[in-house]
């Protein structure tokens, strides 16, 4: 059935491209910041906890693979089967464990194999493949990631905290001196050393800094709302006055 509906979908695809004046028109950068739009409405939904949303947001995702391997196939570069094979080759080749002969003690060994393989693939190193597009913070955690699958890492967390503490040490001597390019670089260095932090915390930074911007939109939400109940305009209150409805908020909003 998954098939068939696959297929279908596919198929519509297909026949857009050739009597929609709209989709015929389209390549590959003219719509790969939608691409990118679907992917976050996705993670939007996960975190929202809401999931017929996101059944809807991975619908228009899967769209975007269909439309991007259409027009592969108009541009005759790649077909959709293609791409399937692709995949389907790549999961059974980074998984021996599960489709060959090798044993394996754990996740650990699972994710140290899985980066020998994509060497053994022709990457010249591990760090290939991370897409510079990614936030920055993201991106940094993929990196520490990565090399700590083969052993490039601290041993205790403790340690970790003290990297992040002289990080923040530096940045402050560099604030003092004055020289704002070294004082960037600093600054840079203590969010990668709090990453790293967050890592062996079990938290994703990123997940974690998208937790606290909505929670500080909601406050702030809270504080415009009550100072217009006050007649006023939010450029026209006081700091006091704002402080008063933030701690207010943090009260009533969980």
């Amino acid at each position: 059935m998954v098939g068939e509906k696959f297929q279908k979908l596919y198929e519509i695809m297909k026949r857009l491209r050739v009597e929609c004046p709209w989709d015929r028109e389209q390549n590959h950068d003219s719509i790969k910041a939608a691409t990118i739009e679907e992917t976050y409405e996705v993670v939007e939904a996960i975190d929202q906890k809401d999931f017929n949303e996101l059944k809807t947001e991975l619908g228009d995702l899967l769209l975007h693979i269909v439309f991007h391997s259409a027009i592969g196939e108009d541009n005759k570069t790649f077909t959709m089967e293609e791409v399937i094979d692709s995949i389907t080759e790549k999961l059974i080749r980074r998984h021996p464990h599960v489709f060959g002969d090798t044993k394996v003690n754990g996740t650990k060994e699972i994710l140290k194999n899985w980066e020998e393989i994509k060497l053994s693939e022709g990457r010249d190193s591990i760090l290939d493949g991370i897409p510079k597009q990614l936030p920055s913070l993201a991106r940094a955690f993929r990196i520490q990631e990565k090399v700590s699958k083969v052993g490039f890492d601290w041993e205790h967390k403790e340690d970790v905290w003290k990297k992040v503490i002289e990080e923040i040490n530096e940045m402050h001597e560099m604030e003092k001196i004055g020289d704002k390019e070294k004082l960037e670089e600093e600054m840079g260095d203590v969010f990668f050393a709090l990453t790293n932090y967050a890592r062996f915390l079990g938290i994703n930074p990123e997940n974690a800094l998208r937790i606290t911007n909505e929670k500080f939109i909601n406050r702030f939400l809270y504080v415009e709302s009550k100072i217009k109940e006050s007649g006023k305009n939010i450029t026209e209150s006081t700091l006091e006055e704002m402080d008063k409805f933030w701690e207010e908020s943090k009260l009533k909003l969980k």
